[in-house]
């Protein structure tokens, strides 16, 4: 098996940038965009040894019309590009993007100072679609309050989740990923009563402890977020992280599913 990327299997750090980029002309330009990229781990190294202590580490994944341009002829099996999915009002919609720079560390200034260099690396030859800086909230805690990645794989377990194996040996080591961005709407959450967010979310806000069947509605989000596939329960390995400003916040997240994948943002 293949080494996987240095982001995908530890407990992510307190600090995140993402880059979402958007290459000019990929049917020219996919070979020189893939050969700098692949010089990532190296400048991330370069860039931790301001500070070896830092855990610095950048991910880097393509869009499936990017992987295309950059290999025709080899492709991941569960590789393919997200529908848009709308329903009562509700928009998840495809946002594109053909590159993913997920960089984490304990330093939000070296994860900037990583994402600089990358970025002049590539020059013109890409666009900026988004670009996200996460970091950790009190004690691991989304900003509704809640305690985020209750369910998350811990151990070992995160490599039997996150990783292609042997349903797809030439990617063995691989992973696939998509992003989500969601923008809360805090004034209108903060007028929510305590109790009645935790029926929302289906948790306790202290503990993070599931309410009981009595408790908990139908409607509940931990309810709602159970997948399946060929009748099993799908588990993954979610990196989520709180963004924003005082003016507009919410959560980024990136999910990493072992046997699908979806590229979207919402």
């Amino acid at each position: 098996m293949a080494q996987p990327q240095a982001g995908i299997l530890p407990e992510p750090s307190p600090f995140a940038l993402f880059l979402i980029l958007q290459v000019r002309g990929p049917a020219t330009n996919a070979a020189s965009v893939a050969k700098n990229l692949s010089g990532v781990p190296a400048l991330a190294d370069r860039v931790r040894r301001l500070d070896p202590k830092s855990n610095l580490t950048c991910t880097v994944a393509f869009g499936s019309e990017f992987w295309d341009a950059v290999s025709p002829r080899k492709r991941p099996a569960r590789l393919h590009p997200f529908k848009t999915i709308a329903a009562n009002g509700r928009t998840a919609p495809n946002t594109g993007g053909d590159i993913l720079l997920h960089t984490i560390s304990k330093r939000h200034d070296l994860n900037f100072e990583l994402a600089l260099r990358v970025r002049r690396g590539l020059a013109d030859v890409v666009e900026l679609k988004d670009e996200v800086h996460g970091f950790r909230y009190l004690d691991m805690r989304d900003l509704t309050g809640f305690i985020d990645g209750t369910e998350n794989p811990k151990g070992k377990e995160r490599a039997k989740v996150a990783l292609i194996t042997d349903e797809d040996p030439q990617f063995a080591g691989g992973s696939y990923v998509y992003t989500q961005r969601y923008v809360h709407d805090l004034k209108l959450w903060g007028t929510v009563p305590r109790r009645e967010q935790e029926k929302i979310v289906g948790r306790r806000i202290t503990d993070s402890q599931e309410l009981s069947a009595r408790l908990k509605p139908p409607a509940a989000h931990i309810s709602r977020v159970v997948i399946e596939e060929d009748g099993a329960e799908l588990e993954i390995v979610r990196h989520s992280f709180p963004y924003g400003t005082t003016s507009e916040a919410g959560c980024f997240s990136l999910p990493t599913p072992k046997t699908w994948t979806l590229q979207t943002r919402c």
